[in-house]
């Protein structure tokens, strides 16, 4: 059997809360999708946390409250393209700033070069689970007014300076892929201390439908259950119970298996150390890292990847820079560290289920490699 870049993680406690919401008769919008708004809220220490079916869903609506139609939004292109695409599909303009060399997040210094009159809001992306520097982001915002959006798609249980990622910005915004740190099967989050925000958020992700359907049928007796305005065009962009059942178990456990990646990712900073051909990314003193994923910089990454998956390894790029692709072509800039980093970048297998075995045959099969360039 192969190791894989990502594992899910899931056991019994996920089927047996399944279960129970098959059971109960109602597996839409619910009990279990408040339980979990709920606890998320407080676990990241925002006032409110909104559901949603994905982390795109989130970052689309967080920019659809803010407003950037017509406007310009200074991001990353070193992420996935879920994050950009959110700014295209709001009649945006995305306006990318270069990455450190040491995190792959976005450069501080460079979104003060790109932001100007037209900047309708930040966005940052915590990449790999490493929080981005946000004080002097946030620096920056502030003294120009403009929001910061968090995609912490890769962040759920990071810190930075003791604060939870996703309660740092205006909104931050989670994934709950299958394959995330924390999982519903797929879903996401949004976070957000603004309850104008929070409000326009209820709407937008449930048809611009006014009251939700549980509120109407299970908390109210089905009492004129037909009684709702629209009061703007939405989508259907809400989780349901099947969904935030398997949340909360996984919130749960949350902690645990963020542990787990970390031992994961000591032991394969102690093993590369003296490789000389890998550069590992550094952790910031002011970051505690979710450790979704453990990138290095190699020599001859193509080949290296080749040589792993002949030893049964999967390795992973995350990821090609979005200005790379061809629907980005119009906002191609000079991005000389993200351009001069991403052929260099392997993702390693991490994952919380990870045997000691299966971190001896990675290390083992990185040390043996042998570069043609270094």
């Amino acid at each position: 059997m192969s190791i894989p870049v990502f594992r899910p993680c899931f056991d019994e406690e996920e089927v047996d809360a399944v279960r129970e919401v098959l059971m109960s008769g109602w597996v839409g919008p619910g009990q279990k999708v408040e339980e979990l708004e709920k606890r998320f809220a407080e676990y990241v220490g925002t006032e409110f946390a909104l559901s949603m079916n994905s982390c795109s869903s989130a970052l689309f609506t967080a920019l659809k409250v803010i407003g950037v139609e017509g406007r310009e939004v200074v991001t990353t292109a070193q992420t996935f393209v879920s994050t950009n695409h959110a700014i295209l599909q709001n009649g945006a303009t995305p306006v990318f700033a270069d990455i450190e060399g040491t995190t792959l997040n976005i450069s501080p210094e460079s979104i003060a070069h790109r932001v100007n009159d037209k900047t309708a809001a930040i966005m940052v992306v915590h990449h790999g689970g490493h929080p981005c520097d946000m004080d002097p982001i946030m620096g920056i915002a502030n003294e120009k007014g403009i929001p910061v959006i968090e995609d912490a798609a890769h962040a759920a249980g990071a810190r930075y300076k003791g604060r939870m990622a996703g309660a740092l910005g205006t909104i931050g915004c989670f994934s709950f892929h299958a394959l995330k740190n924390m999982s519903t099967g797929d879903g996401g989050m949004l976070t957000t201390d603004d309850e104008s925000v929070a409000e326009r958020v209820r709407n937008v992700r449930w048809m611009g439908i006014t009251r939700s359907t549980y509120d109407r049928f299970r908390k109210n007796g089905r009492a004129r259950a037909w009684e709702y305005d629209v009061d703007e065009v939405g989508y259907k962009f809400h989780m349901n119970d099947l969904n935030a059942a398997i949340g909360i178990v996984q919130l749960g456990k949350l902690e645990s298996t963020n542990a787990a990646r970390r031992e994961v990712a000591v032991q394969y900073r102690s093993a590369f150390e003296d490789v000389e051909w890998i550069e590992m990314l550094g952790e910031k003193d002011y970051a505690q890292s979710a450790n979704h994923a453990f990138v290095v910089l190699a020599e001859d990454r193509d080949r290296l990847i080749e040589h792993l998956a002949e030893k049964g390894i999967d390795g992973g790029v995350h990821y090609r820079p979005n200005h790379l692709y061809s629907v980005y072509e119009p906002y191609r800039r000079d991005l000389p560290v993200t351009e001069s980093l991403w052929t260099k970048m392997v993702t390693l297998p991490m994952y919380p289920s990870m045997s000691n075995d299966e971190v001896l045959q990675v290390i083992e099969a990185v040390r043996e490699f042998e570069p043609l360039t270094t």
